[in-house]
């Protein structure tokens, strides 16, 4: 249950500042952690959310950047879904210019998310394939911008009705609803594809490994088939991770295959590895080179309708909340 609640407003500790949001990002971690499937979810009642841009309001002792009535994005570990925000001075970032709060709150996780697969994880080359699942959501289109900045063919699956939208970014579209998009993604790619980045998990990731180019990589980063409904099925969920491939050593050297996992929130304070992308996203943003899209905004109050929405799959790019 989602619900707007009052509470004491938070105060900028030595090293934070305090951020007046107005808006704010939903990601599907948030999803997992409304039905209790996200493991490093607080303890509810609790408050969710990765992402927001706003204005500073107020700053903790020994912070000189940023200061107040400054317009920024910040990252927060869940507690991004609130009118007052506290984060650590170097979570917080210039918003950049002709940004939109709504853009800055569509940016963080899901750039950080593509950038750290493509560039940290699947180490892409110019010229080389990546194949990428929800390819018109928020990572997807991510993924997408970052391609046409590295050099990148990017094959995309999404639904038919947002396959012109993949089009306009340089993707070539799959129908996601296909039950043998594969056989798509083989005659688009015979040798094989080199980057397969898929947050659907179960059978998805089997399909995506085999479809592999020699050296090929295959990046996991969510599982979204174990959540197909506005609630949880626990039975269905158990079934479902006991269906999940499972990857032994001696067959990834065997078929010399790579396959990673990213999970962006346990590694959102490890500050020396994120900084450096984040900078390079900034610099493509200030440079006009990407660009957040926004599909919807919704009110607090309407918080349980946008999970609704995102549930439906019927996004293109982020949804977010408004105070």
């Amino acid at each position: 249950m989602l619900a707007v609640r009052e509470a004491p407003d938070p105060v900028a500790q030595p090293g934070s500042v305090r951020v007046r949001v107005h808006a704010a990002g939903i990601n599907f971690s948030d999803l997992l952690a409304r039905q209790g499937l996200y493991p490093d979810a607080p303890k509810p009642p609790c408050t969710v959310g990765y992402e927001v841009a706003g204005v500073v309001d107020a700053v903790g002792a020994g912070v000189t950047t940023p200061r107040v009535g400054e317009r920024v994005i910040a990252n927060t570990q869940f507690g991004g879904q609130s009118e007052l925000v506290v984060a650590a001075a170097r979570a917080v970032f210039p918003l950049p210019e002709p940004w939109t709060f709504e853009q800055g709150a569509a940016f963080p996780v899901v750039y950080l998310t593509a950038h750290h697969m493509l560039v940290r994880v699947a180490a892409a080359r110019r010229g080389e394939s990546v194949l990428v699942h929800a390819a018109a959501g928020g990572v997807g289109l991510a993924v997408a911008e970052l391609g046409r900045i590295l050099g990148l063919r990017v094959i995309g699956l999404s639904s038919p009705g947002k396959h012109q939208v993949l089009r306009e970014y340089g993707v070539e579209p799959l129908d996601s609803r296909d039950p043998r998009w594969f056989e798509g993604a083989r005659r688009l790619a015979p040798a094989g594809i080199d980057i397969v980045l898929d947050a659907a998990g179960g059978d998805s990731w089997r399909h995506g490994y085999r479809l592999l180019a020699p050296a090929g990589r295959l990046v996991c980063y969510g599982a979204q088939r174990l959540v197909e409904g506005p609630t949880r099925n626990l039975v269905k969920v158990v079934w479902r991770v006991l269906r999940f491939p499972r990857f032994g050593p001696l067959a990834l050297m065997n078929d010399n295959k790579s396959v990673a996992g990213v999970n962006l929130g346990h590694i959102w304070n490890e500050q020396a590895m994120l900084a450096p992308q984040m900078e390079a996203l900034l610099r493509y943003a200030r440079e006009g080179q990407i660009t957040p899209r926004v599909d919807r905004s919704f009110p607090f109050a309407e918080a349980a309708a946008a999970h609704q929405y995102i549930h439906d799959r019927r996004n293109i790019g982020k949804v977010l909340l408004t105070p």
